[in-house]
């Protein structure tokens, strides 16, 4: 009888990597700054340049770890979402989620310009924009949970979130209409999406619901597997499909709502990493996906934050265009390489 495969080189490999990527992350930036004094600063050795510590810890360091949540989480969210619609080219984003995070985003910024009578109260600041991005995230989730409880067909709830999102466009369309013109350029820059504007407290939410959202996945483990050959089948093992649903559903919600909430929105990698994965590893199990995700978005969202940064100057790069930049031609490169998409 043939044993099943172990993966253990494989996340050796990924974690090593992921390692290097996050040191070098930390390293590189406008000041350049030695691999020996980066690692001194992380382990608590003090540095005989202490702008270099407070520029580690008060800066480099969030922005790394915001970037592995930011990549695993996205990535996560866009494999429960293949996985249920049974489709290689759905993301974190097909229920309208990130419209929603949108929507309240605008809503915030622009609002003031059409609504200035009710919304002269708020504040615009970084802490009220995420938390307008996240209740309008968790309504657009609430209202594809309420049509999830009533409909069976998968494929039509995919539809509905994807109509979801064009009303939530068409609201931001006509805000972006009546706004004034430094209105308008205060929602685009939200929406190239941003790693580096997070306090550690933000920090800390995003990994509450990242680790939630992962928990939740893993309890999914079997459901998953069994959505791969058709819900008849996952019926016919036994699985509540209208509850393996709403988890996955709210696990997608949780993961891709605060971290488009609190990063923006970042395209590519919730779509691509699962079918990076999937070439890498060659197996749709789940209990191997989920972590292979993981560690796979984590590397891409830190080399595509270190090019970024354009290591030795002050600009930086919108993160949202270097996903897609850099992340498409390696797929690209792996499916004409394997001659045979994986799913």
């Amino acid at each position: 009888m043939l044993k099943p495969p172990t993966y253990t080189i494989h996340f050796t490999l990924l974690v090593i990597v992921l390692l290097v990527c996050f040191i070098i992350n930390i390293c590189l930036g406008s000041v350049t700054i030695s691999l020996l004094d980066t690692v001194q600063i992380l382990f608590g050795i003090v540095s005989e340049d202490s702008s270099n510590s407070y520029i580690i810890w008060q800066y480099r360091l969030p922005k790394a770890i915001t970037a592995i949540l930011v990549g695993g989480g996205l990535s996560l969210s866009g494999l429960l979402m293949q996985t249920l619609f049974r489709n290689p080219l759905a993301g974190p984003y097909v229920l309208g989620i990130s419209s929603g995070a949108s929507l309240g985003a605008a809503i915030i910024i622009m609002g003031s310009s059409l609504f200035s009578g009710y919304f002269a109260f708020a504040t615009f600041n970084d802490i009220s924009l995420a938390i307008a991005s996240s209740i309008g995230s968790f309504l657009v989730l609430s209202l594809v949970l309420m049509v999830a409880s009533k409909i069976k067909d998968t494929m039509a709830l995919l539809i509905i979130g994807l109509m979801f999102g064009s009303i939530t466009a068409a609201v931001v369309s006509v805000l972006s209409y009546f706004s004034k013109a430094e209105k308008l350029q205060q929602y685009i820059f939200w929406s190239f999406g941003s790693l580096g504007n997070l306090s550690w407290l933000q920090i800390l939410i995003v990994a509450s619901c990242t680790v939630i959202g992962i928990l939740l996945s893993i309890m999914t483990i079997k459901p998953l597997n069994a959505f791969l050959l058709g819900e008849n089948y996952a019926k016919s093992l036994g699985i509540r499909l209208q509850k393996s649903r709403y988890l996955i559903i709210i696990a997608t919600g949780l993961l891709a709502g605060c971290i488009t909430a609190f990063a923006g929105l970042i395209a590519f990698v919730g779509l691509a990493v699962p079918h990076i994965t999937r070439q890498l590893f060659h197996t749709t199990d789940h209990k191997i996906q989920i972590p292979a995700v993981l560690c796979c978005g984590a590397i891409l969202m830190l080399i595509c934050d270190t090019v970024a940064q354009l290591p030795g100057s002050v600009s930086v790069l919108p993160i949202n265009a270097i996903t897609s930049i850099f992340g498409a031609p390696v797929v690209i490169w792996l499916l004409v390489r394997k001659r045979k998409m994986i799913f």
